[in-house]
């Protein structure tokens, strides 16, 4: 695996009226590069979210990045104090980036 780079992987999932607060935050904390998928659904605290339901008032997005292990602490000493705002989950893995590829 010499020709990838370790590296930190978010994927947080939050309403969608949360998603301007959640990309402030990401760039207060560094991060240059993320993906955000609207319209995501699933089951957790605040019930089933249904992407196919034309009636759900309530949309989730997912946003999904991934950064070095320094801008990781930077990310999550931002994140800690806003979870409360921003409700829904954040799970934090190692990942390898490949390397020849522009990392975020």
């Amino acid at each position: 695996m010499n020709s990838m780079i370790l590296m930190k992987r978010f994927e947080i999932v939050t309403g969608i009226e949360q998603l301007e607060q959640l990309i402030e935050l990401l760039e207060r904390s560094g991060v240059s590069g993320y993906t955000v998928i609207k319209n995501t659904g699933g089951y957790g605290s605040r019930g089933v979210r249904n992407p196919d339901d034309v009636l759900m008032a309530d949309e989730n997005v997912s946003v999904i990045l991934a950064c070095h292990a320094d801008e990781a602490q930077k990310l999550l000493a931002e994140l800690r104090p806003a979870k409360k705002d921003l409700g829904g989950i954040c799970l934090v893995s190692d990942c390898h980036w490949i390397d020849g590829l522009t990392a975020s």
